[in-house]
């Protein structure tokens, strides 16, 4: 899953969701480097739930914490 976003601090980003817990994302080490700090934390999958804690094998946690952290402009699967 490609994904194109915007960090709070205005940085662009592109990343490739790889759905491999030993190498989460491609792309962006920003981006790498907050999926692993957040790796067993909860993140909301929509606006009102369901939490789930981020696996970095999980596409949807994964893309669940950019939208919680950043501007998410795109994603295609």
């Amino acid at each position: 899953m490609m994904v194109t976003g915007i960090m709070d601090d205005g940085c662009p980003y592109q990343v490739q969701i790889t759905g491999r817990s030993d190498r989460p994302v491609v792309g962006s080490a920003r981006v790498r480097a907050l999926v692993e700090q957040y790796t067993g934390t909860p993140v909301l999958l929509h606006p009102l739930g369901p939490l789930r804690d981020l696996d970095p094998g999980d596409p949807q946690t994964v893309l669940a914490l950019l939208r919680g952290h950043s501007r998410v402009v795109e994603h295609r699967a």
